[in-house]
């Protein structure tokens, strides 16, 4: 296989991924009966504009909502209306998009069914502070979070407990209606409670935990949400409380599901795939030093099996920004596997977020391959600099090995494939 066509091989496995997530594919499957009385659609996340113009096409009946999304990702609807806010720190937009959502489903009744359209980045793009608090305090803390290396269960643990929306309270909110959630699960595990802060499901975490997590990362402004959780009031609905006992959650797409249309993919190219982990976590750089070990033992001793095998994993990695540089925990993994590789013959990766935006860049993340350290020494760059200053975006472009998809309008969360070829017989 030549270079050329070991990049192609994995930009389809990528891409396959992406297709398995598809919310015009998905949604089919898991939708519910049409209920007597009136249906309400709200919704949240980097798919649900996408997930309501499927369900606008495959519902029989009358229906009516209201769901937000990020900038970018919006698409015409004609009877749910699309709004976009920002992501991943919310803005005044994404308040105004959680009192809507919840003033879609007050007043409604026993007959009635609210259908939830969940995906990631939901928790950013539905903020509603809780009594007492502002959005510049969800703010402060959310890019505090995000900078410290913090996992999005932790992230979120916090932002439930600083919220007038998620952690049930939305499904709360909307009863004695039914709801029926339909969710794409962007999170390490698929943990309903974790997908979007978990609006529409009971929130076994507590007060006590969040202020655990600001402890833990030294967090200790604004005062005002020290405070808040200190004072430990109005706890989220937790298992057991009636007001959910008619809410019901699906996942419609999910890492793994993703990571086994890869691996179809690469079985009909004569590769045989061997998925990892559909949950790996931990900082990007140490992952990648971890699947650099096995790609080499793969490559050198044939174990765990022999060349050609792609190592196919998913997850959530982090990257704790120390650097002057963007971050972004694909293309952080790709420059720290180049670096742990170092030029090893036959090895050839593609990090990228199924979203299409790694961090906050319009970019899903980067290709290395045998060559990648040598042609970035003649472009005068340094990698080592690079990954210490958390700037491997910069590094990539340089390099034009980024990924670009622009917005997927889904989120299965992070996508790895290591390719490892044969020896080249003498």
């Amino acid at each position: 296989m030549s270079p050329s066509e070991a990049r192609s091989l994995l930009r389809r496995l990528f891409d396959a991924a992406v297709a398995a997530a598809d919310p015009n594919e998905v949604l089919p499957a898991f939708l519910p009966e049409p209920p007597r009385g009136r249906t309400i659609v709200v919704g949240a996340g980097k798919a649900a504009a996408a997930m309501a113009r499927a369900l606008e096409r495959l519902w029989p009946g009358p229906l009516s909502g209201v769901v937000v999304t990020a900038d970018s990702h919006a698409v015409a609807c004609t009877r749910i209306r699309v709004l976009e806010a920002a992501h991943p720190v919310p803005d005044a937009r994404s308040e105004a998009a959680a009192r809507a959502i919840l003033e879609a489903v007050r007043g409604l009744g026993p007959e009635d069914l609210v259908i939830a359209l969940v995906s990631g980045g939901g928790s950013a793009l539905m903020a509603l502070p809780a009594e007492g608090l502002t959005l510049a305090d969800k703010q402060a803390v959310n890019r505090a979070l995000l900078r410290c290396g913090a996992d999005i269960a932790e992230i979120n643990c916090v932002r439930k407990h600083l919220s007038a929306i998620k952690g049930g309270r939305l499904a709360a909110a909307a009863h004695p209606a039914r709801i029926v959630t339909l969710a794409i699960s962007d999170v390490p595990g698929d943990d309903p409670a974790v997908i979007a802060s978990g609006p529409t499901v009971p929130d076994p975490t507590t007060f006590a935990e969040a202020r655990a997590i600001l402890d833990k990362y030294g967090i200790r402004e604004p005062a005002s949400v020290i405070a808040h959780l200190a004072r430990a009031e109005d706890e989220t609905p937790k298992p057991g409380d009636p007001r959910l006992a008619r809410a019901e959650f699906r996942l419609v797409a999910t890492p793994q599901r993703s990571l086994e249309a890869a691996a179809r993919e690469a079985r009909r190219a004569g590769v045989e795939p061997v998925i990892l982990s559909d949950a790996i976590e931990g900082e990007a750089r140490e992952v990648a030093r971890v699947l650099a070990a096995i790609a080499r033992q793969v490559r050198r001793r044939g174990q765990p099996l022999p060349p050609p095998c792609v190592l196919l994993s998913g997850g959530e990695t982090t990257v704790t920004v120390k650097g002057s540089g963007r971050g972004g925990r694909n293309v952080e993994f790709a420059l720290a596997l180049a670096l742990a590789l170092r030029g090893e013959p036959g090895i050839y990766a593609l990090a990228a977020d199924t979203d299409g935006i790694d961090g906050a860049e319009p970019v899903a993340g980067a290709i290395v391959d045998p060559e990648t350290l040598v042609r970035a020494a003649r472009c005068g760059l340094d990698a080592k600099r690079a990954l210490a200053d958390n700037d491997a975006h910069s590094f990539f472009a340089a390099l034009e090995d980024r990924v670009r998809t622009g917005p997927t309008l889904t989120n299965v969360n992070d996508f790895r494939a290591i390719l490892v070829l044969p020896p080249v017989a003498a």
